[in-house]
């Protein structure tokens, strides 16, 4: 009996391996429009080298200081894309989790870091031609974390045609009044190189602020290309960014856009974003099934 039972041990032990995704991080694309480089890391469900199946992509974007290793080292994303998927809440998905610097995913003012070129043009297309990535719309979602929530509804409201699901957590999102108000030190430290420099005040709201405010490409797009994508934002009460994610908020009920809103007890941390993570899961996961 003892001999059997340690058999049958070793055996779920094995299938419980077998059921782990894999994670590759650090993996390197180059771009054009970024002049370098560029890393990232990706997670294959755990069935994906067992079969010639294609899958949905979740791209999933990182937050202010972090880089593609952000989501699998302090998010344990592979624990939690296992569990999820194992579980039957999503379907087997590939997640993938590009570096960007700081840059807020756009192309700067100065027209020297064009991210959002490099994300549409470059990464998606390598993402689709390296890995068996299902190459539609309706296959597409991304999501993201503080400036990747950011980053998350730049791609998702700019490029309507790409994705069919957003899910920003905790996202940096500014009005018109944050930016002119911003404290000098903060805006010449890292905002004036992403939207230009200009004079103090209204002069901050620059040709390249109004192309990358969330709120003014809600305002100014077409009602039907922004109810092609699924949103679902997620912010914690104790959250330094709240306020911005409720403008957020009110702008779609404004526009009349469809989307799932959540404050849940939390600040901007870890621990509040490792909760939300098979939420995000499991509504892209949603818009990937019939």
């Amino acid at each position: 009996m003892k001999k059997m039972t340690t058999v049958l041990f070793l055996l779920i032990s094995l299938v419980s391996y077998a059921q782990k995704g894999i994670i590759k991080e650090s993996l390197k694309v180059k771009s054009a429009a970024m002049g370098k480089d560029i890393e990232y890391s990706i997670y294959l469900p755990a069935d994906y080298d067992k079969t010639n199946r294609s899958y949905p992509v979740l791209y999933l974007l990182h937050g202010y200081s972090d880089d593609e290793t952000g989501w699998t080292q302090f998010g344990e994303a592979q624990r939690i894309a296992d569990e999820t998927i194992q579980s039957g809440a999503a379907p087997a998905m590939i997640i993938v989790m590009p570096d960007a610097g700081v840059t807020f995913y756009i192309n700067n003012a100065d027209g020297k870091e064009k991210y959002e070129d490099f994300f549409v043009n470059e990464l998606i297309p390598h993402v689709e031609a390296t890995y068996r990535a299902r190459p539609k719309k309706e296959f597409r979602a991304v999501a993201g974390l503080s400036m990747g929530g950011y980053g998350t509804m730049i791609m998702a409201t700019k490029h309507t045609d790409l994705f069919a699901a957003a899910a920003p957590l905790s996202g940096a999102f500014w009005t018109d009044d944050d930016i002119a108000k911003m404290p000098a030190e903060r805006w010449d430290g890292l905002f004036a190189g992403l939207f230009g420099k200009s004079a103090p005040g209204k002069g901050r709201l620059t040709e390249n602020w109004y192309k990358n405010s969330i709120l003014k490409i809600i305002e100014t797009t077409p009602l039907d290309k922004l109810k092609s994508v699924k949103y679902y934002i997620d912010c914690g009460d104790d959250d330094f960014l709240i306020k911005g994610n409720m403008a957020l908020h009110a702008a779609l009920i404004d526009k009349a856009v469809p989307h799932e809103f959540r404050v849940r007890d939390g600040g901007h941390t870890w621990t509040y974003w490792r909760t939300a993570l098979p939420e995000v899961m499991k509504f892209v996961g949603q818009s990937f099934t019939r």
